[in-house]
């Protein structure tokens, strides 16, 4: 499409005299009535605002990202427009055609919206409108979908949450078209579809609107925005307030098995900005459902700041949006793809379209950091509204510098003092340790968790969620029944287990009561980067307390981990330390045994799950364990003796539709003993290239790791390398202060420092 300065012109000449003929309209229409606000009768008000819409026009066909999003935009909309309207009778679950349908149709609203704005062709307003009519034809006789499964069904689709997707795209729409139709045609959308969608979506489903979840975000914002659109106050302090006396019953549960009520009561989007965020913008349910919230967060909230600035919505929180968005970008790998905590996909990263919206929005109203701008440039695509051609003219200028992600901790609770989740960085390598509280019913029972990733590729993996989002031919594109027996069960981590069974006995009851404590972190060294938390809930009468740090050394290709766990109990207990690798088996120092049959590790609790394809005794000293994944080699050694078992596992036992995936573990088990200490190095090192066949330092660098001090107060760890360099790591398990002096003797050999810990 080429767009001149004439059509610019007249365009802008067009808006020019319609605003004069709707500003007499509007007064004629008010006279004798009490003035409204500023903002009242002055469309579009919402993402993109009339002065907006002035300047995107005067800048068109010199602003390339922005002009071509605005060319995708169009190209999409036409084609949409050729195929006609089609608003199908609601039956089917994700993935299914009305539910992809009505999903695509809400996606057009708002799109077709905008152009018309930007463009001022009328084919685009008309298109608009005679969708909505479409729905609001249909809308008064709807009955609630037929799909059962939700524990709030919508209309449009099987659940609410849907239902408020469709509502805060379709509200966009409708603000941009507000204009071009007549009294009569808005008040017959706003009376039959859009106050009847909010009042269903919120006073027929308090179970879903009033509460502290993502599901409730969207509720909130949806209801928030056709407020803002309709300038209706009730329904405004309904999206940010909440009902009052909802009569939910305190006992009732989601389908994922979280409370719907909440303890304090508190519900509307100000208590869901409040309660899920952290002050370091952490969101509790993890980065895939905080890069999901994040888009009727934010949209709302440049809403409210356009029409009711006097809220200081930006600055709520001490600006914890702001801050949730910078946060979100660093819980990415070096790929922009989000590490999978709790129930999160992998693969869903910062070039999904909430966070084209995040960085947009947060560039226009967080003082224009320069950085978000690299972001945007990786994306390749703005939003067609204000923030978007603030976006495209800092890149025009040339204003965008990298974005850089370093080693950073960010507390969990709303008071920043229910755990949290640190990511060690160093030379490409990443170590993600959660040790954050339960996450709502997203949840997954893994206290002292951790995942590592080398330039983006997982080399010890979280598994994520167990579904197939919009798959309609696995269970819906919903949660399968292997999400709850198998993901979020405590063995499919990396961390401990006892006595075969998960944190909090797997009960989110119990679980969402408790949270890991950080015993401290240290990211300021160089050549070491550090974390300890503890965990005193998770098994009642033993304290868990892992350390990790990642370590530069001259004599290693790459940064090694070194894992600590210790353990304590107040009896003899079987525990199990399982590392989840991806890749092919190079070699082990350890003997053991395959079985012909294979059979389940155990019966439940995620056990039954787990084949077992060897079994052995481990040595006496470390067991070491190399396989190969994308073109790099790993390498695992870990301390052990030989009354320890060694298991190789493989995901998939007792999943008769084959719905886990078929990956690979390795696992220590320690039997009969009240307190253990599980320390190990793992190693990313050399290279295979298929081409040249050459194999390139394939064999491990760690000649031994060795336990040498452990009691309440202090674990110690040597690490030898084939050099014959040793190096000690201890650290403090009661004494945590950076400022405490310190002085151990080991083996004749004295230890003094000042810290939570040594290295040297």
């Amino acid at each position: 499409m080429i767009i001149n300065k004439k059509t610019i012109i007249s365009a802008f000449l067009s808006v020019f005299l319609l605003g004069l003929m709707f500003s007499c309209e509007n007064q004629n229409e008010t006279s004798g009535e009490k003035q409204s606000s500023p903002s009242k009768g002055s469309h579009p008000k919402l993402i993109i605002t009339k002065a907006g819409v002035e300047k995107i026009r005067a800048e068109l066909g010199n602003i390339p990202i922005f002009d071509a999003s605005l060319q995708i935009a169009k190209d999409e909309v036409d084609a949409e427009i050729a195929s006609g309207i089609d608003t199908p009778l609601p039956k089917d679950f994700s993935g299914g055609y009305t539910h992809e349908r009505h999903k695509r149709n809400f996606f057009m609203l708002e799109k077709a919206g905008l152009l018309y704005q930007i463009l001022d062709d009328e084919k685009y307003a008309k298109y608009v409108k005679d969708m909505l009519f479409q729905y609001e034809a249909m809308y008064k006789d709807l009955p609630v979908h037929p799909q059962t499964r939700s524990y709030a069904r919508g209309k449009l689709f099987w659940q609410c949450l849907n239902d408020s997707n469709w509502l805060v795209y379709a509200s966009q729409g409708y603000d941009c078209i507000y204009d071009y139709l007549s009294a009569e045609e808005r008040a017959k959308l706003e009376n039959n579809l859009f106050r009847p969608f909010a009042d269903f979506i919120s006073i027929g489903n308090p179970q879903f609107y009033n509460r502290v979840h993502n599901h409730s975000t969207w509720g909130n914002a949806a209801v928030g925005m056709i407020a803002l659109v309709m300038d209706d106050d009730e329904l405004l302090h309904r999206a940010l307030y909440g009902i009052e006396d909802d009569g939910i019953d305190a006992n009732a549960k989601d389908n994922d098995g979280g409370y719907i009520k909440n303890e304090d009561g508190k519900a509307g989007f100000l208590a869901n900005l409040e309660e899920p965020f952290s002050p370091d913008g952490y969101y509790t349910e993890g980065p895939y459902y905080q890069r999901y919230a994040m888009y009727p967060f934010l949209i709302f909230s440049e809403a409210l700041n356009n029409v009711k600035p006097e809220l200081k919505i930006f600055e709520h929180k001490n600006g914890v949006l702001l801050k949730a968005v910078n946060a979100l970008l660093n819980l990415s790998d070096a790929d922009g793809d989000f590490f999978p905590l709790n129930d999160g996909q992998k693969g869903m990263s910062y070039y999904s379209k909430e966070l084209v919206t995040a960085v947009d929005i947060a560039y226009l109203h967080g003082s224009k950091n320069p950085e978000l701008l690299s972001i945007a440039e990786k994306q390749n695509r703005v939003l067609l509204d204000d923030s978007g051609l603030a976006v495209a003219l800092g890149i025009k200028e040339g204003a965008a510098k990298p974005f850089e992600k370093k080693s950073i901790n960010f507390s969990d609770g709303p008071l920043g003092k229910q755990g949290g989740v640190a990511i060690l960085r160093d030379n490409d390598v990443e170590v993600v340790f959660k040790y954050a509280a339960q996450g709502l019913s997203h949840g997954h029972y893994d206290k002292l968790s951790f995942s590592m990733y080398e330039s983006g590729q997982e080399v010890i993996q979280d598994y994520g969620l167990a579904r197939f989002v919009n798959i309609e031919q696995k269970g819906g594109g919903n949660y399968l029944k292997e999400n709850k027996t198998w993901a979020k069960q405590s063995i499919a981590h990396n961390t401990i287990i006892q006595n075969e069974g998960s944190h909090f006995n797997g009960k989110y009851d119990i679980g969402s009561q408790h949270h890991s404590e950080l015993s401290f972190y240290d990211f300021d060294k160089d050549g070491i980067k550090v974390v300890s938390a503890h965990e005193a809930n998770a098994y009642p009468g033993t304290m868990l307390k892992r350390t990790m740090a990642l370590i530069s050394d001259p004599g290693f290709e790459q940064p090694y981990v070194l894992d600590i766990m210790a353990v304590t109990s107040n009896q003899t207990n079987q525990y199990d330390f399982p590392y989840y690798y991806l890749g092919q088996v190079m070699e082990t120092n350890f003997e053991y045994t395959t079985p012909e049959i294979l059979k389940p590790l155990g019966a439940k609790h995620g056990y039954q799950h787990l084949f077992v394809e060897g079994h052995g005794k481990a040595n006496d000293g470390n067991a070491k364990l190399s396989w190969y994944h994308a073109g790099r080699f790993h390498t695992i050694t870990t301390v052990t003796n030989a009354q320890d078992e060694v298991f190789f596992t493989r995901i998939g036992a007792n999943d008769p539709e084959f719905n886990l995936r078929k990956e690979p573990g390795f696992m220590i088990r320690k039997n009969k003993v009240k307190d253990a200490v599980f320390a190990s190095v793992i190693e990313s090192h050399g290279s295979y290239s298929p081409v040249s066949e050459n194999a390139v330092n394939s064999h491990s660098h760690i000649a031994e790791v060795k336990v040498v001090y452990n009691d309440a107060d202090y674990t110690a760890i040597s690490i030898k390398d084939i050099q014959g360099n040793i190096k000690t790591f201890i650290v403090c398990n009661n004494e945590v202060s950076n400022e405490k002096q310190h002085e151990l003797v080991i083996n004749g050999s004295t230890f003094q420092w000042t810290g939570s810990y040594y290295f040297n």
